[in-house]
């Protein structure tokens, strides 16, 4: 079995981070939020006027995408369809997740099975 990491391990590795940070000068600075903007300029490179859009910025030249029609505008043969659909879908996802496990499954069944045995006949000897 794996033995716990003695702690002061990483006490020790929280302190040489610690260091590092104040080395750096970083004492007052929080990392940036997602919605923040990075500025950062190069020293031997021109600085570039564009900037990457933000996630939810549309891009230009490319139209919004159109809402989703309700389900409620739908007829009942539409929604069915629809239904069927997703119920095969969820079925082909469980089928994939069954298929992947199976073999680790069997695996233990195999090995649970083995050392039964073994106790079984270990009582008979």
């Amino acid at each position: 079995m794996d033995t716990p990491k003695p702690p002061q391990k990483s006490a020790h590795l929280l302190d040489d981070l610690e260091s590092i940070r104040q080395l750096l000068g970083d004492d007052n600075l929080q990392p940036p939020l997602l919605t923040d903007t990075v500025v950062h300029e190069p020293v031997h490179e021109p600085v570039h006027d564009e900037q990457i859009p933000l996630l939810f910025d549309p891009i230009n030249g490319q139209p919004e995408p159109k809402p989703a029609a309700k389900a409620e505008t739908k007829g009942p043969d539409a929604l069915l369809h629809l239904d069927r659909e997703l119920r095969a879908a969820a079925q082909l996802i469980m089928q994939d997740v069954i298929d992947d496990f199976a073999p680790h499954i069997e695996t233990e069944i195999k090995r649970r099975l083995d050392a039964r045995m073994e106790r079984l006949l270990s009582q008979y000897e």
